[in-house]
């Protein structure tokens, strides 16, 4: 394969913490146009949207400008991969059958320019702590999803959003954590046991750029997001992935 394949997390379109909404999702939209001019495939991984919820006959209000460019690029015949993150989980079929996308509800191991890569959103992996997992199976639970939907979007939107900006302001994002705290990296060093042929580790969440070398093989990649760094990875033709800013 003599094309790219680009890496994106945690734009979180329609968060209050972008200086300025709209301008974010143009500069995304500018970002795919640059991106598709050489790939063979752009994956999303997780938290495109701050809030994304799915009911049967309606999606959320906005995003139109992504979500067209999102479906003229799979027009095109470019692969666009989308993971569910913690804050866009409660989705259907609208993104897959509108836009084109290929959905992830789970990791995946993909084999790409001769490189094996993990790739996940990176939420509940290697994190053991109780708060989590119960607030995981809440989140993930269909019969809460059924009795949420029965509720009126003009309550369930703006809890969300305020839910999300209570999790960032009381810290949930954090600088690097350093090796032995950062749960992304612990994850990676039991699996790359059990599985030594890994290269890399993708992984969206923390909302850190990192580039961490987890033995002479592999690394674990942490894509940051486009809050504040406006940050993607690329795999090239050789099987290398590199960190890089998008100031276009």
């Amino acid at each position: 394969m003599d094309k790219k394949v680009y890496f994106l997390s945690d734009a979180h379109l329609g968060s209050k913490f972008h200086v300025n909404p709209t301008d974010t999702e143009r500069k995304l939209c500018r970002f795919l146009d640059f991106a598709k001019q050489d790939a063979h495939s752009i994956y999303l991984v997780g938290d495109i949207f701050d809030y994304w919820f799915e009911y049967k006959k309606v999606v959320p209000r906005g995003f139109t400008r992504v979500l067209g460019k999102l479906a003229e690029i799979t027009d095109s015949g470019i692969d666009v991969h989308f993971f569910i993150g913690n804050h866009d989980i409660w989705l259907t079929d609208y993104l897959q059958n509108e836009c084109g996308l290929i959905i992830h509800h789970a990791p995946i191991i993909a084999t790409i320019n001769g490189k094996h890569l993990f790739i996940a959103h990176g939420d509940g992996l290697g994190d053991d702590s109780l708060s989590f997992k119960i607030l995981r199976k809440i989140f993930h639970s269909k019969v809460l999803r059924f009795f949420f939907a029965g509720i009126h979007p003009r309550w369930t939107v703006a809890l969300a959003h305020a839910w999300s900006s209570h999790s960032r302001e009381s810290g949930a994002i954090a600088d690097f954590l350093g090796e032995d705290k950062e749960f992304l990296i612990k994850f990676a060093k039991e699996k790359v046991k059990k599985q030594p042929d890994i290269d890399y580790f993708i992984f969206g969440h923390r909302h850190i750029v990192l580039d961490f070398k987890l033995n002479d093989k592999t690394h674990v990649i942490h894509l940051g997001d486009w809050i504040s760094h406006f940050s993607y990875a690329v795999l090239d033709e050789d099987g290398d992935v590199r960190l890089e800013k998008f100031d276009g």
